[in-house]
């Protein structure tokens, strides 16, 4: 027997634009952490209807998971933030920080030259 691969019709996008697979991997977690948020409510609601969890135990116990997630995704957030960061100077691509400060170079070095057509030189 041989097996046979499934084969998409849509091909995949080699040109995408880095900024694009960043939105897209972006928006696939916060639909993830939206779902887990959902099943957990729905687990704590089903313990407290069948009588396993006391009613203010599961409100309790569904804001301690929120708190925990809740500094889990800052965390994760920091270090998306951080690879990003390290992708973009692996890049050689210019921050905000590096354009901000030629800019201020550059403004420095035109009120010089200005200055120095006044005085003639």
């Amino acid at each position: 027997m041989s097996q046979e691969k499934a084969v998409t019709d849509k091909p995949i996008e080699e040109h995408s634009s880095m900024p694009e697979m960043v939105r897209k991997v972006l928006l696939a977690g916060v639909g993830a952490v939206a779902l887990a948020q959902d099943e957990i409510e729905a687990f704590i609601k089903k313990l407290v209807e069948r009588g396993e969890l006391a009613e203010q135990d599961g409100k309790k116990l569904a804001r301690e998971v929120l708190e925990k997630r809740k500094k889990g995704t800052q965390k994760a957030e920091a270090q998306v933030d951080k690879r990003f960061e390290d992708l973009l100077g692996r890049l050689n691509v210019p921050t905000k920080g590096d354009i901000e400060a030629l800019s201020a170079k550059i403004g420095a070095l035109s009120k010089k030259v200005d200055e120095l057509k006044k005085t003639g030189a």
